[in-house]
């Protein structure tokens, strides 16, 4: 099929899941006041205000820039003040320094958003180019990773709140508990990598062959009442369980629970997006560091008997794709043993977009799958997640992994 044919038939679903996405943003703001938007709570996180216009700041440098006949920027200053990273583009406002940007205001950031969206819009009814469709839509995927990472920042901002606000209301019911089994795979040479059909970044190419040897993984996640088994054996107080890095940072930074975990009237509590609640046993262990999940591997490797880890990202890959896991999406991002390095054959983006993932494969972590803070449509299997080794404010958890040497493994990968 001609490619320009095949867009003209996309364009229409694409307007609609433009406004779609775009619209979503808005309402994850909704609730908030100005002042919410506006405060930033460490140098790692942004603002609201400042995700809802970074992402608008993409579709005008990226999209109008380059594909709106006559183009002119809403405000020259915008194109350093929300832009994030992008060298090629130019200079960037300091990250830490995000929060204060008090100008513009939350309403002048909504109302350029919505004048970006009518021109997107109208470039799309108008034009039936393929290079126009792939760019929007990579904004689109640019869009939805930032509706989480709010969602993410929000949380460690409210988590600085002494009254411990929420953002929603918490759900009706605790989950109901998984039943812990191993899931054998006899390895082999398998496909990983994105299958060419739908969205994808860069970095999930190309499609390649790699061996994996045999295996077995959990079924589901380490969950928050396991954890505490964790916490209460010691685990943050005995070295034989840390990485070297691991154990100089929980010294270093006196960790002793999970991100957001309080001790309150002898019980656990941790703070969440509905405000503070009681851990729900059953429910994921979240907001882990890669030190954490690595110890904890060890840790419970050792009262079980069986040299536990955490699974390569290929084993992770490999397994989601067999529909034997549970817990692969909405639950929470996972973290692998893998550094984030290219695929073989790896190429960046062209243009100014490439630095999009290529240039951070250094010093990361690989974590798969995605979290409840995950937008609909966001998630897939071959997506690759990266934070460096100490990052927790992330919604991240755990299953564990071991290697298949034929052996009757215990009847669960979490009970001693």
């Amino acid at each position: 099929m001609n490619a320009a044919i095949h867009h003209q038939q996309l364009q229409p679903g694409l307007a609609e899941r433009y406004a779609r996405i775009r619209a979503h943003s808005v309402a994850l703001a909704a609730p908030l006041s100005e002042a919410d938007c506006q405060a930033q709570s460490m140098p790692d996180a942004s603002p609201v205000k400042w995700h809802l216009a970074h992402a608008t700041w993409f579709f005008e440098t990226f999209v109008l820039e380059a594909f709106e006949p006559g183009f002119r920027p809403h405000h020259p200053a915008y194109r350093v003040l929300f832009n994030s990273y992008y060298n090629g583009v130019g200079e960037q406002h300091p990250r830490p320094q995000r929060g204060l940007i008090t100008r513009p205001s939350l309403a002048e950031v909504l109302a350029w958003r919505a004048e970006v969206d009518s021109r997107v819009l109208a470039l799309l009814a108008q034009s039936s180019d393929a290079a126009l469709a792939e760019r929007v839509a990579l904004g689109l995927q640019h869009e939805q990773l930032h509706q989480e990472l709010l969602l993410t920042d929000l949380l460690h901002l409210f988590s600085c709140n002494p009254l411990a606000p929420a953002y929603r209301a918490a759900a009706a019911s605790a989950p109901a508990p998984l039943a812990a089994a191993w899931v054998c795979f006899a390895g082999g040479l398998v496909d990983i990598g994105h299958e060419g059909e739908g969205d994808a970044f860069d970095n999930e190419k190309p499609r390649h062959r790699q061996f994996l040897a045999p295996y077995q993984i959990a079924n589901r996640l380490v969950t928050q009442g396991e954890w505490a088994e964790f916490i209460a054996d010691g685990g943050y107080g005995d070295a034989r369980w840390w990485l070297a890095a691991g154990w100089d940072w929980v010294r270093a930074q006196r960790i002793g629970a999970p991100l957001y975990w309080r001790r309150e009237g002898g019980a656990w509590w941790a703070f969440t997006l509905q405000g503070l609640q009681p851990i729900a046993t059953d429910a994921p262990v979240l907001h882990l560091s890669f030190y954490e999940a690595e110890a904890y591997a060890r840790w419970r490797g050792a009262r079980q008997g069986q040299a536990l880890r955490l699974p390569t990202e290929a084993e992770w890959e490999h397994a989601a794709r067999s529909g034997r896991m549970q817990q692969t999406h909405g639950a929470a991002w996972q973290w692998t043993s893998s550094a984030y390095l290219p695929y073989p054959g790896f190429r960046p983006d062209a243009g100014l977009v490439g630095e999009y993932n290529g240039k951070f494969m250094v010093n990361q972590v690989v974590l798969r799958g995605s979290s409840s803070a995950t937008p609909p449509g966001h998630s897939r299997t071959s997506y690759r997640n990266f934070f460096p080794a100490d990052a927790r404010w992330q919604f991240s958890g755990l299953r564990l992994a071991m290697h298949d040497d034929g052996a009757q493994p215990a009847l669960g990968p979490h009970r001693g």
